[in-house]
């Protein structure tokens, strides 16, 4: 069919915005490849799109960085102001001790307590990037200075155990989102998951540590690594079938769910063993006369439902692996 070059010519503007419809775009094509003017009037209107875009990108580029140096300086004297405003108490303190003769003990931790919600608005006011990681590393670091200053005054010796039992608890909320921030994703690659979960094994361990060298007991330690190893081996065992295994979902839920029923049914047997009180094995008993009992029976009902669903996802991820090679077969 013919189309005349009034007609495509208005088209064409539409035919470049991508805003007409497939028969139009057709038809627009099927004239250009026969109309050397219009193939013409089409790239004249696309040399002027990109020269009205060009510079329509670098006003919108020069807008948003002037408003983005406009509230970073807002936010810098906000910093500053609040800033002053934390100096008024530190400088009362101040002027107070040297007045009574207390020396300078409680303006240090006037100081040192004043840090924390220091962290928590003059450090995000006044950082330029990566505002949530500064402040969580500030407010981290302020706790343990408080804990340090207020340590020495009062002629303590639990700074260490407040320190790691610190870090440990702050750990869990707050890794995942420091290993995703862009610095520190872009340095860790594929290893965020890894690296969250091993700073926070390893801040468990060194809470741990300090607990029992505080209490001078190697029983502490064994009753620390009966009743910690189970849950820990549930945390990596679930990341390692997760992330290793080349399956698809429902293999690695299948396997995830038989991983989870094996360490509770297990979890008495390492307890006693690590303890040292005998090898315990859960029985199914009936009737039920005691906890203990009890404890077994649910043991092995968690084995056999456990077993049982990863059963019925193995079965299914199997049909879907099949499915997908023969797919992949077909392909070919």
């Amino acid at each position: 069919m013919k189309y005349n070059c009034d007609m495509i010519s208005d088209l064409i503007p539409l035919y470049i915005d991508n805003a007409c419809s497939k028969s139009s775009a057709e038809a627009v094509e099927q004239h250009l490849s026969e109309c050397e003017a219009c193939a013409g009037l089409l790239d004249e209107m696309r040399k002027c799109e990109t020269a009205i875009d060009k510079p329509i990108a670098e006003e919108r580029g020069n807008v948003i960085n002037k408003q983005a140096k406009f509230f970073k300086r807002r936010s810098a004297i906000a910093g500053s102001i609040v800033g002053g405003i934390f100096a008024i108490p530190i400088l009362v303190c101040l002027i107070v001790n040297i007045a009574t003769g207390a020396g300078l003990t409680w303006f240090f931790i006037v100081l040192a307590a004043l840090l924390i919600p220091a962290s928590l608005t003059v450090v995000p006011l006044m950082a330029p990037d990566n505002k949530l990681l500064w402040t969580i590393g500030s407010f981290t670091a302020s706790l343990l200075v408080l804990y340090a200053v207020c340590c020495i005054y009062s002629g303590g010796s639990w700074f260490f155990i407040a320190a790691s039992a610190t870090l440990f608890g702050l750990s869990i909320p707050f890794m995942p989102i420091v290993v995703n921030a862009k610095p520190v994703a872009k340095l860790l690659g594929n290893n965020k998951a890894l690296t969250a979960i091993g700073v926070i094994t390893l801040a468990f361990m060194l809470m741990m540590l300090c607990i029992g060298i505080k209490a001078h007991s190697f029983t502490f330690f064994r009753y620390v690594a009966a009743f910690a190893l189970p849950p820990f081996a549930f945390v990596w065992a679930m990341f390692l079938l997760i992330r290793l295994p080349k399956w698809n979902g429902l293999l690695k839920a299948a396997s995830c769910i038989l991983a989870g029923a094996l360490i509770y049914f297990f979890n008495d047997t390492v307890v006693y063993l690590i303890l040292g009180t005998g090898l315990h094995f859960p029985v199914f008993h009936t009737p039920i006369t005691d906890t203990a009992h009890l404890n077994d029976v649910i043991c092995w009902i968690v084995l056999t439902a456990g077993a049982v669903t990863a059963a019925v996802f193995a079965v299914f991820g199997f049909i879907k692996h099949a499915k997908n090679n023969d797919k992949k077969e077909i392909s070919k």
